[in-house]
């Protein structure tokens, strides 16, 4: 399946088929290898000793588990196309295999790797009929599947920044790397807190978040890209109770209804900078006397920042406080 608006497709099949997840319970130590029993997507699974062929099923979950010192059990990485490593740790990627590249792996693909853990942002990677390898496929091969909690279907629509950490604090756990896994959690609450710090009494701005392809405007109105907002003090003018995001965080809408909205600033995703620059074009030139295109306050941010179980949801919350609430932050 191509993946030119890779977050909305993924989330899309992932609320057909998957549940919610939530926070570990293990049979024994963190610090031993031996089984650790985890509910996740509403699946209670049991990992029986520590994994040591992962696969990480996007660009997003192949950085968390080389961030958690975990590059020796990589077996394999997979939609390599869709984001680039960041340049700190993809030289530790150069030799992991790459499974797929525009879409997920295919059954045989992922298999043939012989990988004992999987992890994907969404249920999407785990849909047989499109070919991929399905979770009971998995289960009687030997796997254990872990999807992001944020991608659950059943949490895919009240999801926040902070589910990143339920997914740190289970990688640790299984993976045996509580201590690492402690740090990166101490290290974003760090950021979310200087984020809260610095915004602490501004007026919140008015924001619409969108996704272009082509001409179509799709807005995001519920879930962790609508969480990222408010948790960088803007005021989404698209939510949950707009009947139009009701049961799914995103919507195609017209171009008479983002300008109706008048937002004051436009935090749009992007997967390249020719998508930047035509995406920017396009506000530009149809929405002239929108206020956010008026006084320049276009964002634009890397579609992979919002993808459940990223890091990034957590650093693209300051990307964009820093820009909706300018002289807010020290230089």
């Amino acid at each position: 399946m191509p993946r030119t608006a890779p977050l909305i497709a993924l989330a899309l099949g992932a609320t057909l088929v998957a549940g919610c997840g939530s926070a570990v319970t293990p049979n024994a130590s963190p610090d031993t290898a031996q089984a650790v029993t985890i509910t996740n997507c509403d699946r209670q699974i049991s990992v029986p000793s520590t994994p040591a062929a992962a696969v990480g099923l996007s660009p997003s979950q192949t950085e968390l588990l080389l961030r958690l010192g975990l590059a020796d059990k990589l077996a394999g990485q997979a939609q390599t196309d869709t984001a680039p490593l960041p340049a700190d740790i993809a030289a530790q990627a150069a030799a992991v295999p790459v499974l797929s590249e525009s879409g997920p792996p295919s059954r045989e693909q992922l298999l043939n790797v012989k990988p004992d853990f999987v992890f994907s942002p969404t249920m999407y990677e785990f849909t047989a009929e499109q070919g991929f390898a399905g979770l009971d496929q998995l289960a009687q091969a030997g796997v254990t599947a872990y999807i992001a909690t944020g991608g659950c279907a059943q949490r895919r629509m009240t999801g926040t920044v902070e589910d990143i950490f339920t997914d740190l604090d289970n990688l640790g756990r299984i993976f045996a790397v509580p201590d690492r896994a402690g740090t990166l959690i101490a290290q974003s609450r760090a950021t979310l807190s200087e984020v809260d710090t610095a915004i602490a009494g501004r007026a919140k701005p008015t924001v619409a978040q969108v996704y272009l392809e082509g001409t179509t405007v799709t807005a995001i109105g519920a879930g962790i890209e609508y969480d990222i907002i408010r948790r960088a003090g803007g005021n989404n003018v698209f939510s949950p109770q707009d009947p139009r995001f009701a049961k799914f965080f995103a919507a195609q809408i017209t171009p008479e209804a983002l300008a109706a909205a008048d937002p004051q600033a436009i935090v749009f995703a992007v997967n390249s900078p020719e998508h930047e620059q035509a995406t920017r074009d396009y506000l530009t030139r149809t929405f002239p006397n929108v206020t956010a295109v008026r006084e320049g306050r276009l964002i634009a941010i890397d579609a992979a920042d919002t993808y459940p179980g990223t890091l990034g949801n957590v650093s693209v919350v300051r990307e964009i406080a820093q820009q909706l609430h300018p002289g807010a932050f020290a230089s």
